[in-house]
């Protein structure tokens, strides 16, 4: 009889197999709060006749330590992302009524106001055209800059077509080519203009600038601020 109730006994006992063959029925995602049940689960209801070895357990106790310690990296690295996206948000706010030269915006007239256009000339030039458009791409006055060193060249436009007729107030658009060495190649033109608002992009969450004349550009492509 006492053999018989050590067999029923031992019937009884989940043994390691069986919790195993439990544990795949987990979540492939597993918390700590899984593992740790499933962990206490195994010790008490090990077979005394075929215990855990010391080394599974280490193994797993190791398991639960480096779970443990990449959640709560988890957890600082999004209060870090959160902190800074709110400080990269206030630095786009501080632009707000500030003047910014982005490349890719309109050029907005107003009240006679001169307009400022901006190149970057990485190796200089002989020389550089610039264009005035309207918005309908019509080029109202070409002027010409004489040798231009590496860098930044800043230019302004009275708002002048080339009769010397002040333009209307609205959206213009500059064009610049530059000449180097008898080659001539198309210059991005950054236009100085107001921000009027700044919001973060969905998908990249960089910060992009409302700018007057409804034009948008991300933040990284301001290449000079101003008052």
């Amino acid at each position: 009889m006492a053999t018989a109730s050590l067999t029923n006994n031992l019937a009884s006992i989940t043994k390691t197999a069986d919790a195993k063959a439990a544990s795949s029925k987990i979540s492939d995602t597993m918390g700590k709060s899984e593992f740790l049940t499933l962990f206490t689960t195994q010790l008490k209801n090990q077979n005394p006749l075929d215990p855990v070895k010391n080394e599974a357990f280490v193994a797993q106790l190791a398991q639960f330590s480096q779970l443990e310690a990449t959640t709560s990296m988890q957890n600082s690295m999004t209060d870090l992302v959160s902190a800074l996206k709110g400080d990269r948000m206030m630095t786009g706010a501080s632009l707000i009524g500030r003047q910014v030269a982005v490349p890719d915006v309109p050029a907005m007239l107003s009240a006679g106001q001169p307009v400022t256009g901006i190149v970057n000339l990485p190796n200089g030039a002989d020389s550089v055209k610039i264009d005035f458009l309207d918005e309908s791409g019509k080029v109202l006055r070409s002027d010409t800059l004489g040798s231009q060193k590496p860098g930044l060249s800043s230019f302004t436009w009275d708002g002048k077509d080339a009769a010397g007729i002040t333009m209307p107030d609205g959206k213009y658009f500059m064009a610049a080519t530059a000449v180097l060495a008898g080659q001539s190649s198309k210059v991005p033109v950054n236009t100085m203009t107001t921000v009027q608002s700044v919001s973060s992009d969905p998908t990249t969450q960089e910060l992009m600038l409302q700018v007057a004349g409804g034009g948008n550009a991300p933040i990284s492509s301001i290449v000079r601020v101003g008052f």
